[in-house]
């Protein structure tokens, strides 16, 4: 399904390819060569954008978002696995993202790196060139480190600064109710 968002429309290259059953939403650019596959979710909200290169295949099920204030790239030959979640980062070329991996805002991913299964790179990250996230563990800071994730004293000493309601949602951690703030204005800037 192929769905204007605001005045953005998506650009498919002619020589892409989406199922059915996908869902591109926005201001996206599709590169020649791609396949997004059945379920994926491709979807550019409140003024975001997302660019993805030629040749990449974004599997089953898979989600990539952007929003207003984290734009989504994603260079080319990159395959994007199912049940996978990338919202509002930089991906470089030849990255491989597999099942259930999760690449947060502002996160950036070098050339050629692999996330694993249910890998993830944390908000604000950046994944070295060739580098690569073991199955389950976690890269955090601006310059990652990798740690597995039953580490999460260490994670989060790495995270907490990073500020993920700030970053993301414009909000102070301390803010009272903070979850009520931030699906209020969610759904206020969805329409929802």
């Amino acid at each position: 399904m192929i769905i204007s968002y605001g005045e953005h429309k998506p650009k498919i290259h002619p020589d892409a390819w989406v199922a059915a059953d996908a869902t591109i939403c926005g201001d996206v650019t599709v590169g020649a060569g791609c396949r997004i596959m059945h379920g994926a979710r491709i979807v550019a909200e409140g003024g975001g954008s997302i660019h993805i290169g030629d040749y990449c295949i974004v599997l089953e099920n898979a989600v990539v978002r952007a929003t207003g204030r984290h734009p989504c790239t994603i260079g080319d030959h990159c395959l994007i696995g199912p049940n996978s979640h990338v919202v509002g980062a930089k991906i470089g070329d030849e990255v491989f993202i597999a099942t259930g991996a999760a690449i947060f805002h502002g996160a950036t991913v070098g050339r050629g790196a692999e996330v694993r299964i249910n890998g993830t790179v944390h908000l604000r990250s950046g994944l070295e060139e060739g580098a690569t996230v073991p199955i389950g563990w976690v890269a955090v800071g601006q310059r990652a480190e990798i740690l597995p994730a039953d580490q999460h004293d260490a994670i989060w000493a790495l995270q907490k600064p990073l500020d993920f309601p700030g970053f993301v949602y414009g909000l102070d951690r301390d803010t009272p109710h903070l979850m009520r703030a931030v699906t209020t204005g969610l759904s206020e800037r969805l329409g929802v």
